[in-house]
């Protein structure tokens, strides 16, 4: 009986289509039929078959209507997750297979967030079509942690993340060993984050704690001290930027009064510069565009660590350990030859 019950399990596993698998990972992505469709360049009625036929194979219903889209039950959101992990293995066995073969040369995939793509992406990218003509590149935006799903689900070979770190609260610093299962990674940058005020009011923060401005004599300016700024209005990032800013709040013993929420660290300066509040950034946010109204001063102890990220075991196809290469020599201010 047990061994009956053994090869049912099997032949159920077996009945699980890879390509099923792939367009109810689309539908949860992209939230919708329609634009599954469109990224798989399907029909629709397509997608709705692949979906009916995967119900019919798991025993289970895996969408339903919500308005006039749809969206995931419970157990299509299990099986999507697990769908997404063994299709992002089943990439990375091609991939290692690819570059045991050579035949990955000629494509490399990238997301990154924001600020990347602002400043060290484009400079690595351009080396690396200069190195390889005819090279297959494609970057895509993403935080981090789509970026990571992104990559264990085989839409891109190398993710850009980042994570941060409070030196004497964080034990330690991040690790690029840190995201586990198959991923690695290789540190590209570790920054300064900056806390960003109107230009010459500085000084200005209410409290008893008020930050000091820099001297005239052109001393660099103390470092401030967030406990000063608490009476103020604070520009936040989304999610987990927006966590790490009340984090360190805490730390100084306030809770940030957060007015304005965006992602776009060129909106963030404009705020700052027309005295609407003030801000954290880090380095690469203020490398990639500087507003003239704005002080940045380095927040003590706090960095934010950049990682390139592959999944899979090594050696990474050729295409993309070239470009960590790269992407490594664009994220040193010296650009020093790789």
């Amino acid at each position: 009986m047990e061994c009956a019950k053994h090869h049912e399990r099997i032949y159920s596993w077996r009945m699980l289509d890879v390509t099923r698998l792939r367009v109810l990972v689309a539908v949860a992505r992209y939230g919708s039929v329609t634009a599954a469709a469109r990224e798989l360049n399907y029909a629709q009625p397509s997608i709705s078959h692949h979906i009916a036929r995967l119900e019919a194979e798991t025993g289970a219903q895996l969408l339903q209507r919500a308005g006039r889209g749809v969206r995931l039950t419970e157990a299509g959101q299990l099986l999507a997750e697990r769908a997404e992990e063994i299709i992002g293995r089943l990439a990375a066995a091609e991939a290692e297979l690819a570059a045991n073969v050579g035949l990955r040369e000629g494509r490399v995939r990238l997301a990154a967030f924001p600020s990347a793509l602002a400043t060290i992406v484009p400079a690595a990218a351009a080396r690396l079509e200069a190195e390889t003509p005819g090279l297959d590149l494609t970057l895509a935006e993403a935080e981090p942690p789509e970026a990571l799903r992104m990559l264990r689900a085989g839409y891109v070979d190398v993710a850009v993340v980042f994570r941060h770190y409070q030196q004497d609260c964080d034990p330690s610093p991040p690790s690029a060993d840190d995201e586990g299962d198959g991923a690695r990674g290789t540190l590209l940058l570790d920054e300064p984050v900056h806390l960003v005020t109107p230009a010459g009011r500085a000084a200005k923060a209410p409290g008893p704690a008020a930050a000091p401005a820099a001297s005239v004599t052109g001393a660099a300016p103390s470092p401030p001290d967030l406990a000063g700024y608490a009476g103020h209005r604070w520009i936040a990032g989304r999610d987990h930027c927006q966590a790490q800013l009340i984090r360190q709040c805490a730390l100084a013993g306030f809770a940030p009064k957060v007015a304005f929420t965006t992602d776009d660290y060129v909106a963030v300066q404009a705020l700052v510069a027309a005295g609407l509040g003030v801000a954290t950034l880090p380095g690469l946010a203020l490398r990639g565009a500087r507003h003239p109204g704005i002080d940045a001063t380095p927040l003590p102890g706090a960095r934010r660590y950049v990682f390139a990220v592959t999944y899979g075991e090594p050696p990474d196809p050729p295409a993309a350990a070239r470009l960590i290469t790269v992407l490594a020599w664009a994220a040193r201010a010296d650009g020093a030859a790789a």
